[in-house]
């Protein structure tokens, strides 16, 4: 059995099973008492009771008229706030290959003990070891034609430009931002003592992200204040009304508004300006549809799925073709898609490939011991600003936006996502460098 013990004594333990684990994320009894505390207080100074004027409502019928729904907002307040980044850190952290995503079993949570959340954690490491650095790639090649030279010189000039004419020292419309968020009481002192959850947003137009433009727009990095935001309050739970004082502080954030060349030099490690443009070739070279990029990364995979014997369970199977159904039904041409007779058959390959790539890139990260830092994320997210740029990213990151409505991602799972691309880099470049 692994243990980890975290920050506010947040602790992780993890059970060796055949091909998977029990993971136990343990929130201490003082933290889950602070909140339920909170809660009873919160609900006594809404409660309409009879008998009983509002906010008047003694605490012991509070207590036991509300208590089941107080218990359930817990659960739910605990695994967004505090379980997701701890989860996901805690994993890392023990280099565990997960397969899929880790499955909620069970929450046990009662007033004035510690809380457990437990996952099953699926884990599948591929037969293959170290042997993909004997493996050699002849990436392909670019399009001679001068046009493209001169469109990435033309996109070059005008990312430029952009930049030299924007103010970095706030917060824009669809600007990244990464913050800390803390529960305060009615005397704004910190619910969990100096647990802070890291966070990233993006700050879309939206009339629907009107809160998120409030939130942010105007403020600078390092900026610390205190909201009663009801999009925070819907982020962390939705089954009780309950209207929480945040803590923000504002850690970083990246402009929207021009492609940042510096971050790009540093996410493919680039020497100068001949080199970057090579790189950015990459991606306004065409060939049956495809860039050169994604060409060098399909031919990557080839070469490493026949290499690696991953069997992959039936059940894991299944999860991962829902996933596939659900961005695929987002596609406009999903009845066109759907209508062909070989479609549910293709549903399956991509799934089957899906989950392989995956797991290989998480193995070889954890073989080479390859971290992930705040600048990688800067650099990764640097990448999706535009759609061309966006090619050089072959592992995207969950959907940020619900129902309309953008919502944060935790840090943890963002980091998860940037080293699977660091390593995927990390993997081209040693197989191509062989080759020249």
């Amino acid at each position: 059995m692994m243990m980890i013990h975290g920050e506010n004594n947040f602790n992780f333990t993890l059970i060796k099973e055949p091909n998977c684990y029990l993971a136990t994320v343990t929130i201490p009894s003082a933290s889950v008492d602070a909140l339920y505390q909170e809660a009873l207080l919160a609900q006594k100074a809404e409660a309409q009771t009879y008998g009983f004027t509002k906010g008047t409502t003694p605490l012991y019928y509070i207590e036991n008229t509300f208590r089941p729904n107080i218990v359930e907002h817990l659960k739910e307040l605990l695994f967004t706030h505090c379980v997701m980044n701890f989860l996901c850190h805690s994993l890392s952290k023990n280099k565990i290959v997960v397969a899929g995503e880790p499955a909620l079993i069970d929450i046990i949570l009662t007033p004035a003990s510690a809380a457990q959340f437990v996952f099953g954690i699926n884990s599948l490491v591929p037969d293959g070891e170290d042997r993909w650095k004997r493996l050699v790639l002849k990436a392909p090649e670019r399009k001679h034609y001068k046009d493209l030279d001169r469109q990435v010189e033309s996109f070059i000039k005008e990312e430029t430009t952009k930049q030299q004419s924007h103010d970095d020292t706030t917060i824009h419309i669809g600007d990244w931002v990464c913050f800390d968020l803390y529960l305060v009481d009615k005397n704004d002192k910190p619910l969990l003592g100096g647990y802070r959850d890291q966070l990233w947003v993006k700050i879309n137009e939206e009339e629907a992200d009107r809160e998120l433009h409030e939130l942010f727009i105007g403020k600078k990095v390092g900026d610390t204040f205190l909201s009663k935001s009801s999009f925070l309050q819907m982020y962390l739970s939705n089954d009780l009304n309950m209207h929480y004082t945040f803590g923000i502080h504002i850690k970083d954030s990246i402009a929207h508004a021009y492609f940042s060349f510096d971050h790009f030099k540093r996410h493919f490690s680039l020497k100068n300006a001949r080199d970057m443009h090579q790189k950015l070739i990459e991606v306004f070279s065409h060939r049956n549809d495809l860039s050169q990029r994604r060409e060098t990364v399909e031919a990557t995979f080839k070469l490493l799925l026949k290499h690696y014997f991953i069997p992959v369970p039936q059940a894991l199977l299944e999860r991962q073709k829902q996933l596939v159904l659900s961005t695929v039904h987002d596609n406009p041409d999903y009845h066109v898609y759907k209508a062909q007779a070989d479609f549910k058959e293709k549903v399956k390959l991509l799934a089957e490939k899906q989950l392989k790539e995956s797991l290989i890139i998480d193995t070889i990260a954890y073989q080479e011991n390859i971290q992930v830092s705040h600048d990688d994320i800067l650099t990764y997210l640097n990448l999706i600003k535009r759609p061309r740029t966006k090619e050089f990213v072959y592992f995207g990151m969950p959907s940020t936006n619900l129902k309309g409505q953008e919502i944060p991602l935790p840090t943890e799972v963002i980091k998860q996502y940037c080293l699977r691309e660091k390593t995927l880099n990390h993997v081209i470049h040693y197989l191509t460098k062989k080759n020249k």
